[in-house]
Formats: C-alpha cells, sequence, structure tokens
C-alpha cells in the first residue's frame, strides 16, 4: 500500500491561493503541453517508477498503467489496482481480495493522476530549469515547487518534450530523503472507454472482500 500512496503524492496538496507571477518560458510549456493532454479524450501511458533514498540506501523499480478521462482515472500498480470515476474511489488489492471503497476528495489526496497536466495551475511557483535528452528525446525541464511549506515534497521536476510537448517524465523530491521518479514508457492517446472503465466490477472478482469506508 505504502508504494501505492507513493504514486499517488505526485500533485501533492493542491492549495488555493492567488497565483505569483511565473517564468514566462516555463509558462508557455507548461500551458501547451496541459492543452495537449486536455485534448484528448482519455489517455493510457505505461510507466516505470523507481524510489530511491541514498542515506537509507533504497532503490526500487515498480511498473504501471493508468487509463485517465478528465478526472477519472484506472490506476494499476504493484498488485493494486485503484478506481476513479470522479465521484467514488475503489482500492483493490489483489492478495487480500479486498476493496475498499471511499468518496472521492482530489483535496483529500495527495495526487490525482489524472491532473498531472495541470499540477502547476494551483499553488506551484514554476520556472524553465534548461535542457536535457530522455531516450534521444530533446526535453525542456521545468522545476515546480509548493507554495505551502508545510508540505512534504519540496520539488518536482518534470521533463517535457520539444517536440510533441508530452511528459516523458517527472522526478518528485521529498523532505524525508525519498525520491520518486516517474518515466513514461509507452503513451496511447484517445484510448477507447466507456461506462465501466472507471467503476469496480465486483461480479468480476470472485470472493472478493468489500470494505465500505463511506
Amino acid at each position: 500500500m505504502k508504494k501505492l500512496l507513493a504514486l499517488l503524492a505526485l500533485t501533492a496538496t493542491i492549495v488555493h491561493t492567488a497565483p505569483a507571477q511565473q517564468d514566462p518560458k516555463a509558462t508557455k510549456i507548461l500551458d501547451q503541453m496541459s492543452a495537449k493532454y486536455q485534448g484528448m479524450k482519455a489517455f493510457k501511458a505505461s510507466f516505470t517508477q523507481t524510489l530511491e533514498n541514498q542515506t537509507a540506501k533504497v532503490k526500487e523499480n515498480i511498473s504501471g498503467d493508468i487509463i485517465v478521462s478528465g478526472p477519472k482515472f484506472r490506476l494499476k500498480l504493484n498488485g493494486q489496482e485503484v478506481i476513479n470515476n470522479g465521484q467514488t474511489m475503489w482500492t483493490y488489492m489483489k492478495s487480500e481480495n479486498e476493496v475498499n471503497i471511499s468518496d472521492y476528495d482530489p483535496d483529500d489526496q495527495e495526487i490525482s493522476p489524472s491532473q498531472i497536466y495541470t499540477l502547476y495551475k494551483k499553488g506551484y511557483k514554476y520556472a524553465y530549469a534548461g535542457e536535457t535528452k530522455e531516450g534521444g528525446v530533446p526535453c525542456d525541464v521545468i522545476e515546480l515547487s509548493p507554495e505551502d511549506h508545510n508540505n512534504q515534497i519540496y520539488k518536482v521536476r518534470l521533463n517535457v518534450s520539444k517536440t510533441d510537448k508530452s511528459v516523458k517524465s517527472w522526478k518528485m523530491f521529498k523532505k524525508n530523503g525519498n525520491r520518486y521518479t516517474f518515466a513514461i514508457k509507452k503513451f496511447e492517446p484517445n484510448v477507447p472507454t466507456d461506462a465501466t472503465t472507471f467503476n469496480f466490477d465486483k461480479a468480476k472478482y470472485k470472493g472478493v472482500k468489500v470494505i465500505d469506508l463511506r
């Protein structure tokens, strides 16, 4: 569960504050990136998450995939599945054959995966931080820092493709020394979805134990 919550820590604590003056070059790149994702009906991404902590001498890699449509998402990661239809969230743990049901409130989540492309719009300062290459793809680097100093995340670094403005990877820096890197391995725009994509169907999980936390 801790690894899942690590992924659900990307868009930490969005704060409703007056927008600060931002780096115009970074703003242009982020706006182009955001428009790209918001123009899609849905998308699917396969990714690798790497957790590193030099002090604790930890380095772990896990893989997952996610389907996103607006505020809705379906995330599979390390034997767990999180399904959100915008109102209700189901967290299914395969090893226990158990699902927890809760009301979905994005303000109560450390991350909403569907907000990766709008993260910068509320509660963050950001600046252009140079160029890099990822898998041979030239990228612009944008660094974001939360305006809320109590946030356990103090920096998020985005690598945005110069060619098509897609997010190639992002790295999250936490005050406890943990560093989480999320690298996109495969991306599919405008994937088909239906009413079943973002809802949990108990009939497909034989014998599942249901815990309703609402």
